[in-house]
């Protein structure tokens, strides 16, 4: 009986099997040249299976040169003549061209085969599970992660929840063959198991869920070195182990709610999320969850879904059909992220988004550009801070039109986004839209910081503004957060101000700052300590060369001064030879000059301990 093996069974070692107990003891073996192709090509992509059929195929060349069974390799058909059409099609075309019997683990080729004629025997899928998972050896109760690379020490963090800490758990030194091993064993085993599965298989990388275990298996060239790193969940929780544990269940059970669960990495976010996901649940809400890979430890009432044909966007779609109350996106990294996570809220979905961030006001700025301003409390009304396990911050996002804080004319009025602490309803930070861009500002206890950073703002949009009119300098000085003094040559006042006033004003009602315009003669005095410092000021010299700005000073070589433009501070630097200085063009320094000179501005330098 001649034999042709498909992909399927020479990936499970079916073929040598059969020769070890004589069912094919001396019977020809065909192999088909596009089961080696597709054997090597998915070798190629780091896939176990390549590199478990390729082993088949060297165990049947030494049964062959044993005389155990004859051995070839065929083209497609046995004429030499070329076959287009798919692999599975090719396979039955070469056994049935050598009146062959073909054997396949796959339920689909078997039944193709018989309908058309041709011999076949089918034998069930092999799930080899090894007796034990050696990376497992790794953990004991406090270990969250292990860390194998090859030729370094095997690492854990281990600890308790907000007390980890990167250790090496081993003396001698982890191999690439090791590695390998565990690797294959991982994947195996991940096949047997009703509770593994293989989450992504890409080249250079596969990301197992194994039980409590998620496990990333990185090879080269995706990666400088074969690497194993297996993570799980140290604890789980109840919501009520967390502060504010009533209110919040008060919250979430009230109506269909927008969370992020924010914190850094290891903080307990994902901790949360299950314990959230359970308290709902057990509250007669329907509950999914949305995660790439899988690795949320909830109860099996939670469905888990992932990327559906690699897109999240595909899962919501098919998730908005199922129609959960509410569905755990874990977790939010880039913006096809936030554009399923806002689309799935504002369909009336009640959403808890897992993302990273620093602070609890960042995970709200990361909607910032991602989702209309005014749309922002639709999508997240709440926002829960993690640090070391335990719930750190709570925010509640409201929307007003109001006065920003710090703004006194009326009609300045905007819509604002309000982000109050939760505890205690004070008021912590706004944003609002101010000159075409989101900004946004701390109440409280950083007011002093908060209108430096407007006084920068306000200045850098009034300057974009005034420049793009006037031909000469342009310097302004903030008077508050609504009112500000423009100072422009003579020539340029009647073009900033326009006709009866109105090119001043369309750009007052577009930044919503009062803007007095005045010429530089208008300025005030400078003080005599200015005075004097003037009086022995340097003169300076610009020049330009294809890539530097060369100032030429009197001043002795290795003297330190500090160069002002009209007064304004702009850099301090030592003297070189020749007396001068020299700045690179490009560089932010050498522009900002740049600039100061085009606008007339006199550029002086003052001897450093003046």
């Amino acid at each position: 009986m001649n034999v042709v093996p498909d992909t399927s069974v020479v990936v499970d070692g079916r073929v040598s099997e059969q020769v070890d107990d004589g069912t094919f003891e001396d019977e020809t073996v065909y192999i088909p040249r596009v089961v080696v192709d597709e054997l090597e090509s998915q070798a190629n992509r780091g896939k176990e299976t390549g590199w478990d059929g390729l082993d088949e195929l060297e165990r049947l060349v030494d049964h062959a040169a044993d005389d155990r069974i004859e051995l070839e390799y065929v083209d497609s058909r046995p004429d030499g003549s070329t076959y287009r059409g798919l692999n599975d099609v090719i396979i039955r075309s070469v056994a049935a061209d050598y009146d062959a019997q073909l054997l396949t683990s796959d339920v689909v080729q078997s039944r193709v085969a018989k309908a058309t004629g041709v011999s076949v025997e089918y034998t069930a899928p092999k799930t080899r599970e090894p007796e034990r998972l050696g990376i497992k050896e790794f953990f004991d109760d406090q270990t969250l992660s292990v860390h194998l690379k090859a030729d370094v020490e095997p690492m854990a963090k281990r600890g308790d929840v907000g007390d980890m800490h990167y250790q090496p758990i081993r003396k001698s030194i982890a191999t690439e063959d090791e590695l390998k091993g565990y690797a294959h064993e991982i994947i195996q085993a991940a096949r047997g198991r009703a509770d593994a599965f293989v989450e992504l298989d890409e080249d250079g990388m596969q990301i197992v869920q194994y039980g409590p275990l998620r496990i990333a298996i990185s090879r080269p060239p995706f990666s400088n070195g074969w690497e194993i790193t297996a993570v799980r969940a140290l604890v789980q929780t109840s919501l009520e182990d967390y502060a504010h544990a009533a209110e919040l269940e008060d919250r979430l059970l009230e109506r269909q709610r927008g969370v992020l669960v924010a914190g850094s990495p290891g903080a307990g976010k994902s901790t949360f999320a299950q314990a959230i996901a359970s308290f709902l649940s057990d509250n007669d809400f329907v509950v999914k969850t949305m995660e790439k890979p899988r690795d949320l430890q909830v109860g099996p009432e939670i469905t888990q879904y992932t990327a559906l044909s690699g897109q999240m966007e595909k899962t919501a779609d098919a998730l908005l059909m199922v129609r959960p109350d509410y569905t755990i996106y874990d977790e939010i990294r880039k913006t096809a992220d936030f554009s399923v996570f806002a689309d799935m809220r504002l369909a009336g979905v009640g959403m808890i988004g897992v993302v990273h961030a620093t602070r609890a006001i960042d995970a709200i700025q990361r909607l910032v550009g991602r989702v209309e301003l005014g749309m922002i409390p639709q999508v997240v009304d709440t926002v829960v801070y993690i640090e070391d396990g335990q719930i750190e911050t709570v925010y509640d996002i409201t929307i007003d039109v109001k006065l920003p804080e710090g703004m006194t004319a009326a009609d300045l009025a905007r819509p604002v986004v309000s982000v109050r602490d939760f505890e205690s309803g004070r008021p912590e930070y706004e944003l609002y839209l101010f000159s075409r861009q989101v900004v946004t500002v701390p109440i409280g206890a950083e007011e002093v910081e908060r209108e430096s950073g407007m006084n920068r703002l306000a200045k850098g949009e009034i300057e974009r503004e005034i420049r793009s009119i006037a031909r000469g300098r342009v310097d302004v000085e903030i008077a508050g957060m609504d009112r500000a003094t423009v100072y422009v040559d003579e020539r340029d006042i009647s073009a900033v101000i326009g006709k009866q006033g109105e090119r001043i004003s369309s750009i007052e009602d577009r930044l919503g700052i009062d803007i007095d315009v005045r010429t530089h003669d208008e300025k005030s005095s400078s003080t005599p300590v200015e005075t004097v410092r003037k009086e022995r000021a340097l003169d300076v010299v610009p020049e330009f060369t294809r890539h530097h700005v060369v100032l030429s000073l009197d001043a002795d070589v290795g003297e330190t001064v500090e160069v002002e433009a009209d007064g304004e501070y702009l850099f301090t630097a030592t003297v070189g030879r020749g007396g001068e200085i020299q700045l690179s063009r490009g560089t932010a320094v050498a522009e900002e000059l740049e600039r100061a000179i085009d606008d007339g501005r006199p550029i002086i330098a003052v001897h450093a301990d003046e």
